[in-house]
């Protein structure tokens, strides 16, 4: 993988964090691949957000890449944090660090989010 194309990726991945960070799930749904889009319509892709939990963006990184099957793994660092606290040891805890990691696949010239069923 060259280096503009590691960072056309990583800047696609960090872009599809930006949007949910925004829950912006229209945009999101932008990122995945034609394929997902041709059968999951957006109204579908945001039924698998909640809005109970806030986001936010503290790197991207390339994990693996496979060049034979055109897939990269990437890790979307986070911090995740309840929307409403539920405890007086949640509100305590705050924001937690989480790691994603995604899928994305090289098809035309373009990386796109492999999204789950």
């Amino acid at each position: 993988m060259t280096d503009t194309v590691k960072e056309q990726l990583l800047a696609r991945a960090e872009a599809r964090w930006h949007a949910l960070e925004q829950r912006d799930f229209d945009t999101a749904w932008t990122f995945t691949s034609p394929a997902y889009r041709e059968v999951f319509s957006k109204a579908l892709y945001r039924q698998k957000f909640s809005y109970m939990v806030e986001w936010q963006l503290t790197e991207v990184e390339l994990v693996t890449y496979d060049a034979h099957a055109a897939v990269a793994s990437v890790a979307a660092r986070v911090m995740s944090e309840p929307v409403k606290h539920t405890s007086a040891a949640s509100a305590a805890i705050g924001a937690v660090p989480t790691r994603f990691v995604e899928q994305w696949v090289y098809v035309d010239g373009e990386w796109w989010f492999s999204a789950t069923l």
